[in-house]
């Protein structure tokens, strides 16, 4: 039992940074799409949608029938698309529309903190000396990653829209890591992207998000190619195997683990910018890289012993009635956001291209 505890654990530390890459690669895609004539929330709903009809034949076929795992995970998956994928996603436009992207992307990725929280509160799982050390790096790093200690301003309607998309950040963590009743995450991953991306088609059909495309060819740094290019990747790369591998890392290590692992995605996003639209970190952006990888070190040595799924459950893990230690299923992401007014917000080009979402999609 030990190997195989220390086998999962191993599995999620690689599903998990699988999933930050593939987040953090929707930022600079879709900004390219944005340049080319794309609206923010098109380029977010197409994305969804496509992954939904990617994962849907994997989906069909890991149900095999059992058409009453999914009846009886139907509130899950409403609540994964309606909450941690589209509430997210619409409360982040907001928030953008009335405050600037980087402080915006940090009140949302404190999601990690209120993910602790939730566990305290809900499941009484104090944090240790270590995870609350970790979070308070984490955050010191996002701010010198995000540069919003340059003067932003904000307001408080900005404010709250930031809060609802930092709730759906943390849903995202809280919901991925429940596999009680043996609902595969390929599932969880199809039926939330599809209704959180019909969600966002409604929204934009009916006037609440702006919602515009274009035939336009792509500029990215040195080159160009075809719209349906960064389309496709968007919606295989950046959500299919984003959220399904995202979904597969909170299961094995937990969402509160897993949570602060995300915010390795704005380094990916980072490194991203600077290969393919030419936005180049500054030294106090990696300053803050190295606080966040050193605060998610300090959360991974803070975990409790035996607070985690991989430590109790079976190992038939899809078995409906398993019932895995419920700590395990304690609580992102965006993932992901794609900020329409991202360049707006740096004019120097110093603001690395939104970290997708973790963790709104």
């Amino acid at each position: 039992m030990t190997t195989f505890t220390h086998d999962r654990r191993r599995a999620g530390w690689g599903f998990a940074l699988l999933s930050a890459a593939s987040f953090g690669l929707s930022g600079p895609l879709a900004r390219g799409l944005m340049d080319a004539g794309w609206s923010s929330a098109a380029a977010v709903a197409v994305r969804v949608l496509l992954a939904a009809v990617v994962l849907a034949p994997i989906a069909l076929a890991q149900l095999r029938g059992r058409w009453n795992v999914l009846r009886r995970n139907a509130s899950l998956i409403a609540a994964y698309g309606m909450l941690a994928i589209a509430g997210c996603q619409l409360a982040y436009f907001n928030a953008v529309a009335h405050m600037e992207v980087g402080v915006a992307l940090l009140i949302e990725y404190t999601a990690p903190v209120a993910v602790v929280g939730w566990l305290w509160l809900r499941r009484g799982q104090r944090p240790t000396r270590l995870t609350v050390l970790g979070a308070v790096l984490g955050v010191g790093g996002l701010l010198l990653v995000l540069d919003v200690v340059s003067g932003a301003e904000v307001n408080v309607v900005g404010i709250l829209w930031a809060l609802g998309a930092m709730v759906g950040a943390a849903a995202y963590f809280v919901l991925s890591s429940r596999e009680e009743e043996g609902l595969p995450g390929t599932v969880l991953a199809a039926g939330g992207l599809l209704l959180g991306g019909i969600a966002l088609l409604l929204a934009g059909l009916l006037g609440i998000l702006p919602f515009t495309t274009s035939a336009e060819p792509v500029v990215f740094a040195g080159f160009t190619v075809a719209w349906w290019l960064p389309v496709l990747a968007l919606g295989v790369v950046t959500a299919a195997l984003a959220y399904v591998s995202g979904i597969a890392a909170t299961r094995r290590l937990g969402s509160r683990l897993a949570s602060f692992a995300a915010l390795t995605e704005v380094l990916m996003a980072l490194t991203f910018s600077w290969l393919l639209i030419g936005e180049v970190p500054r030294g106090s952006q990696l300053l803050g890289g190295v606080l966040i990888l050193v605060g998610v070190i300090a959360v991974r040595l803070g975990e409790p012993s035996g607070d985690h799924e991989s430590e109790s459950a079976p190992v038939t893990v899809h078995s409906s009635t398993s019932r895995p230690n419920p700590r395990a299923h304690s609580t992102a992401s965006a993932r992901g956001t794609i900020p329409e007014q991202e360049a707006a917000a740096s004019p120097d080009g110093s603001l690395p291209a939104s970290p997708s979402r973790r963790h709104c999609a």
